[in-house]
């Protein structure tokens, strides 16, 4: 997935960086023994706003860090294919318009 697009839904307007492990976590113990800051730091997607969002109310910002924390992990989860779903959906709806 290019970087002018979300890397969940395709949309490319309103594109935002997500960081995989969450900033807030990147002093936690287990992250800094499992992930290099760098990698912490570095580790990210380019998604719209709408799927930032989502992913930010569906996950506590620990399970978006160890469970997560790729691309892979976020598209195997059902609830994130269900708002891919939706959010193409809604993308068809407004190019109509």
């Amino acid at each position: 997935m290019s970087a002018d697009r979300c890397a969940l839904c395709g949309a490319q307007h309103t594109l935002t960086f997500h960081h995989l492990i969450p900033r807030s976590q990147h002093k936690n113990k287990w992250f800094r023994k499992n992930f290099d800051l760098t990698d912490m730091r570095e580790r990210g997607i380019i998604l719209c706003r709408s799927c930032h969002s989502f992913i930010h109310k569906q996950f506590s910002e620990k399970q978006l860090g160890r469970e997560f924390n790729s691309l892979a992990d976020l598209l195997a989860n059902e609830a994130v294919q269900r708002h891919i779903i939706w959010a193409k959906k809604q993308a068809a709806r407004s190019s109509i318009r």
